[in-house]
C-alpha cells in the first residue's frame, strides 16, 4: 500500500519536534483578536486564582489538580491556532515558579536531554529508583506538587503501558521457542525489569534501537549479560533500511507515535511489518484524545503530543496495511489514557516492497 513517497522525515531524530509543529499548524486558523483577548484575560484569572491559592499554602495537589482541569477546559472550548497562543502567556505567568519545583513537571520544561518526553522523564514517573535524587533533590512543594502528578491519570496510564509491554514480550516468549523482540525508540527498557522471560532467560534476543546515545548507554550498562542489545538508530535510518536488523516475532514502538503525524506512523507501520516475522506481531502505543492533562503537559510540561481516539489508530492501521493479510486490533488501556494498537502478520503474509 503505498504513501506519499517525498515524506520528509525530521533530521535523524525519533521525537519529531518539527513534524509535531508542522502537524499542529496544518489546521490552523486565523486567530480572532477580539476572541483571544477574551481568553486571555479568561486564563488569566485561572492562572492568578492558582498563585493566590499556592501564596495561601493551600493543599499542592489539590491546586494542581484544579489549575489542570481548568486549562483542559480551556482546551477543549478554544481552535488549536488560539490554543498555540495561549501557551506562552500560561508558560510566562508567575504561577510557574511554583509548579516548576515539582522535578517532573521541571524536567520537560527544561528539557536536560534536548527533547521532550526523554527516557528520564519517564523513569522519574515511573518512580524508578534512578530517579529518587530527582525527586528528593526537590523542595517540599515540589515533592507535595509531585505527589499530585506522578499520580494523575495519565502517568498512571503509564506505568501501566510499561506493564502491559513486558506481559506482551512474555506472552511472545511463552509461544515462539527463543522468540526475537525488536524495540523501537526503547529509551531506557525499563520494561525489561518487568520480564519474567528475561530473568529465565528464554529470549533469543531482545534489540532496543534508539536515537539517544545516552538511553543506549544505560540500556547498555543496566542489562548487561542478558539477551538485550540497544543500538543507535533512528526512524530515519529505519525508513531507510540502514540497519541489518533480521526479523522478529514482536516489534513494538510505546512512546513514539505520540510524536508522528499519520502518514509518518503509517510509513513507520509498514516497515515495522517488513520486520516482523509470519505469526509475529507489531505493538504501537498512544496517549489517547482522552487524558484530562493535555492542557498542563503543553503549558507547564511544554510536552506537546498528537493524541489519540481508537478511530485514529484504525487510519494509521488503515493506511499501511491491508487488513485481508493481517489480523489487526485496537484497544485501551485500563483508564483509557492510552490507546494501543495491535497488527499480527498471518502466516501467509508477503508484504509488498515499500516505495522508496
Amino acid at each position: 500500500m503505498a504513501l506519499n513517497p517525498d515524506l520528509k522525515i525530521d533530521e535523524a531524530s525519533l521525537i519529531t519536534s518539527t513534524l509535531i509543529k508542522k502537524h499542529k499548524a496544518a489546521s490552523a486558523e486565523a486567530v480572532d483578536a477580539a476572541e483571544l483577548k477574551a481568553r486571555a484575560a479568561q486564563l488569566a484569572l485561572v492562572l492568578d486564582l492558582a498563585h493566590q491559592a499556592f501564596a495561601r499554602q493551600e493543599p499542592a495537589g489539590q491546586i494542581v489538580e484544579r489549575l489542570a482541569g481548568r486549562l483542559h477546559e480551556v482546551r477543549r472550548e478554544v481552535a488549536p491556532a488560539l490554543w498555540q497562543e495561549l501557551i506562552p502567556l500560561a508558560q510566562q505567568h508567575r504561577v510557574a515558579a511554583y509548579l516548576k519545583q515539582d522535578p517532573f513537571t521541571r524536567w520537560s520544561f527544561e528539557k536536560p536531554r534536548g527533547y521532550s518526553g526523554d527516557a528520564t522523564l519517564l523513569d522519574i514517573y515511573y518512580k524508578h529508583p534512578s530517579a529518587d535524587e530527582i525527586v528528593a533533590s526537590s523542595s517540599e512543594l515540589g515533592r507535595e506538587i509531585f505527589a499530585y502528578t506522578s499520580e494523575a491519570a495519565s502517568s498512571v496510564a503509564g506505568r501501566e503501558r510499561r506493564e502491559i509491554l513486558a506481559k506482551t514480550v512474555d506472552e511472545t516468549a511463552a509461544r515462539v521457542e527463543n522468540a526475537e523482540v525488536l524495540a523501537i525508540a526503547c529509551g531506557h527498557l525499563r520494561e525489561a525489569e518487568l520480564s519474567k522471560a528475561l530473568a529465565e532467560r528464554r529470549l533469543k534476543r531482545w534489540i532496543g534501537l534508539d536515537q539517544d546515545p545516552v538511553s543506549v548507554g544505560t540500556v547498555n550498562r543496566d542489562l548487561a549479560g542478558t539477551a538485550v542489545e540497544a543500538v543507535d538508530g533512528s526512524v530515519r535510518g529505519l525508513l531507510r533500511r540502514a540497519y541489518p536488523l533480521g526479523t522478529f516475532d514482536l516489534v513494538y514502538a510505546s512512546g513514539l507515535y505520540d510524536y508522528l503525524p499519520l502518514p509518518v506512523g503509517a510509513r513507520l507501520l509498514q516497515r515495522a511489518m517488513e520486520l516482523v516475522k509470519p505469526d509475529g506481531e507489531f505493538l504501537f502505543a498512544n496517549f489517547s484524545d482522552e487524558i484530562t492533562t493535555d492542557g498542563y503537559m503543553e503549558t507547564f510540561m511544554d510536552w506537546p503530543l498528537i493524541l489519540r481516539s481508537a478511530g485514529d489508530m484504525w487510519d494509521i492501521i488503515n493506511a499501511a496495511v491491508d487488513k485481508n493479510r493481517v489480523e489487526a486490533e485496537v484497544y485501551y488501556g485500563s483508564n483509557r489514557n492510552i490507546v494501543y494498537g495491535k497488527i499480527r502478520k498471518r502466516v501467509d503474509f508477503a508484504a509488498p516492497a515499500m516505495e522508496r
